[in-house]
């Protein structure tokens, strides 16, 4: 990024940001975070758009502003990333929680309804977003996660012990060694294919949580496999997917012969999330 003299003020500095390329938001939380104001503080830049812009202020800004020109997902510059309410520390070594995944987490609930003390287990859980909104949810519930990332695993359980939530963790390959009984099975697995062309995009995020073999589904077709023994009579399975990917994912549950196979819109009306409950009396 070409040196940029200091701006004037706090609002000259957002106009440089965003005359950069920088996305408004993206800016602003940027410049927050360099002020060191609270991400969510953004009607302060209005309240105060007339301050000074000190020399060491923006040059902080404009090292993450190079970052994000170049990729970096902001959420790993401000080393946070709010989802289902929570605010979870991220970085390099998990994915950025998506809001699409959102959905994931209220099907689960909706599965859970009526159940005392259920037993819920997050597969490929990364930095502990979808457990963590769970047991946020439900505190009666037993929840563990597993990952078998071990770097990904202490970024969760950092985020657990500071949100107080008691998720057991463990290090696994998907259901390798993994308890039974399971009210629901959730989880958000790698399903990108290895040829995607948007995965360059995504470039500064752990391959291994992102790319599942030549068609995506590599992945998800184990989870599937495997995931009845774990179940509990009745319990659900629910798969977060690629844009494309329901009626494939769906057609992979109901060969395993779950029931009530269905799928679940994200924000954008886009069918993101499949499912089917397990029952072996038909």
């Amino acid at each position: 990024m070409t040196e940029i003299a200091t701006p004037a003020t706090v609002a000259q500095a957002l106009a440089a940001a965003i005359e950069l390329g920088i996305d408004r938001l993206d800016a602003q939380l940027l410049l927050l975070h360099a002020l060191g104001r609270a991400p969510h503080d953004r009607a302060w830049l209005l309240a105060h758009d007339t301050d000074g812009m000190s020399d060491a202020v923006w040059a902080a800004l404009s090292t993450q502003l190079s970052r994000r020109l170049a990729g970096v997902p902001v959420a790993y510059l401000l080393g946070e990333k709010e989802f289902h309410g929570l605010s979870l520390r991220v970085d390099a070594r998990v994915l950025v929680p998506r809001p699409d995944t959102e959905t994931l987490v209220e099907w689960a609930l909706h599965c859970l309804a009526g159940h005392v003390a259920p037993r819920v287990l997050d597969l490929g859980t990364g930095s502990g977003a979808i457990a963590l909104a769970l047991q946020h949810a439900r505190s009666d519930a037993q929840v563990d996660a597993i990952d078998a990332s071990a770097d990904a695993l202490v970024v969760a359980q950092a985020n657990a012990e500071r949100l107080g939530m008691p998720v057991r963790f463990g290090q696994a390959h998907w259901l390798d060694g993994a308890a039974s009984g399971y009210t629901v099975i959730a989880s958000n697995p790698p399903y990108i294919a290895a040829n995607d062309p948007h995965l360059p995009a995504l470039q500064h995020e752990p391959l291994g949580a992102l790319v599942a073999g030549p068609d995506g589904l590599d992945d998800i077709r184990q989870i599937v496999r495997d995931a009845p023994l774990h179940l509990a009579e009745g319990g659900w399975l629910l798969l977060e997917h690629g844009h494309d990917q329901a009626a494939a994912v769906r057609q992979l549950l109901q060969t395993r012969g779950f029931a009530e196979v269905q799928s679940r819109n994200d924000l954008a009306g886009i069918q993101r999330c499949s499912g089917g409950v397990w029952r072996t009396v038909k």
